[in-house]
């Protein structure tokens, strides 16, 4: 743990109380439809290597290529294709990682919310 790490106050927030700002997307990452994100950074490194964060998506499909990351479901349903890789059905619960560098379809079926750590 950096020392700037040790100077940063715990916190606790209910998500789904937190507002989210407009992130818009790359037209060229669309595929159908006009998903919408929204996010919020909770935190970020002072090197900026780390971030922890709240996002979130409106039905549609997109491309995307991935960080490093974990993310837990809150709400919502969507699909990810992988790339040479597996399919993820993805739902409220659900935990998962993705390896930086993937290149993913995210087909979002219901509004998707998650919070995530890159």
């Amino acid at each position: 743990m950096s020392a700037d790490d040790q100077l940063i106050p715990s916190f606790a927030l209910h998500v789904s109380d937190v507002d989210l700002t407009p992130d818009p997307i790359d037209p060229a990452q669309i595929i159908s439809g006009a998903p919408e994100i929204t996010s919020t950074v909770l935190w970020e490194s002072a090197d900026g290597a780390r971030t922890h964060g709240i996002w979130q998506i409106t039905p549609g499909v997109v491309s995307d290529v991935e960080a490093e990351e974990l993310f837990v479901v809150l709400s919502g349903r969507a699909t990810v294709e992988i790339e040479n890789g597996p399919t993820l059905e993805l739902s409220a619960g659900d935990v998962g990682v993705l390896r930086g560098g993937e290149r993913t379809i995210w087909t979002i079926h219901e509004t998707l919310r998650k919070v995530y750590s890159v």
